[in-house]
């Protein structure tokens, strides 16, 4: 089975595009698949049946795998035997009509637009470091992007001038970003002033760099923004893709085209877009709640009249978007 694993991964990594994590984590649930078939008697793939396929898959339900890493898990083992029967290896896919695992969705944390104000103020705008973090930070709220798209930028992918860049996502599809002027002029003072600095007459082509001249890790971008988030005071769990959530939110609650955001962000699929505007309806309801004075949540006496609400409720926060 291993040398058909062998084949199937090199077919992830050169014709479906597929990222390292996707690839490795595909390739550790055909391993404990293969395993399981081993134990149950089963050498040879082409003897394996939908009943063999449904019965790992209740295993794995009542070990206490959530629903979603028991539909990403059969998702390696579709891609698997669909592999085989192309490759002539099989002569069915035992998963052909296996119906993958419906998870809950869960409503995606963000910043309130409060948090990410402060979390963009807490690096030391007087030194190189804290200059080169300032405009990662604002770049990541303007546009979006995965942390992984972030930190493979390169000089080249940006157009400063015209106010877009350019992303590579999932698959190494290219997509255009735009940004506002803030991201801009933070990203702009960077190139002139830090940029050089860290790179002391080195060559790079990534656009953000350490002081050792080499591009940013996934890993040390999180840390900076654990950092950083603690500094601001922000005490909601927080990483990169926090602020990719908080993007979208804040785009969606001021009425931005969902198709729009769905380009921006980079989804194959609009529904996975979608889950911006329960969120949104989510807020609306925190916010009748709040001050209608006839809503069941609302405690009798409580709150303004009606008509004489002022600014500074939640209703007359700032719609600037960066």
């Amino acid at each position: 089975m291993e040398p058909l694993l062998d084949l199937f991964v090199g077919y992830l990594r050169a014709e479906r595009g597929l990222s390292s994590k996707t690839v490795d984590a595909y390739a550790s649930d055909l391993v404990r698949y293969f395993n399981v078939l081993r134990h149950r008697g089963h050498g040879d793939l082409e003897a394996v049946t939908q009943a063999d396929v449904l019965q790992h898959l209740t295993v794995l339900s009542r070990g206490g795998l959530s629903k979603r890493s028991q539909a990403r898990h059969l998702a390696a083992l579709r891609m698997f035997h669909r592999f085989l029967v192309q490759e002539k290896v099989m002569g069915k896919d035992p998963t052909e009509e296996i119906d993958t695992p419906k998870a809950a969705k869960k409503l995606p944390v963000f910043l309130t637009l409060e948090e990410v104000e402060a979390l963009i103020a807490a690096p030391d705008a007087s030194t190189p470091s804290g200059l080169r973090d300032l405009a990662m930070l604002e770049l990541l709220y303007a546009t979006g992007l995965r942390v992984s798209e972030l930190v493979k930028l390169t000089v080249n992918d940006l157009q400063l001038t015209a106010g877009y860049l350019v992303a590579r996502g999932k698959g190494n599809k290219e997509r255009i970003v735009p940004f506002g002027r803030a991201a801009a002029e933070r990203v702009g003072a960077y190139l002139q002033g830090v940029r050089p600095l860290l790179l002391r007459g080195r060559i790079s082509t990534a656009l953000f760099v350490t002081p050792r001249g080499g591009p940013f890790t996934r890993q040390g971008f999180w840390k900076l923004v654990r950092r950083y988030a603690l500094k601001a005071g922000i005490r909601k769990a927080i990483s990169p893709h926090k602020l990719r959530h908080s993007f979208a939110t804040h785009l969606v609650e001021r009425g931005a085209d969902l198709r729009a955001v769905q380009q921006m962000l980079g989804h194959a699929d609009i529904g996975t877009t979608q889950i911006y505007t329960h969120v949104d309806r989510t807020r609306l309801h925190r916010v009748y709640d709040a001050h209608h004075p006839r809503s069941r949540g609302r405690k009798a006496g409580g709150g303004r009249e009606p008509g004489r609400g002022g600014q500074g409720g939640e209703g007359a926060a700032d719609t600037g978007v960066r």
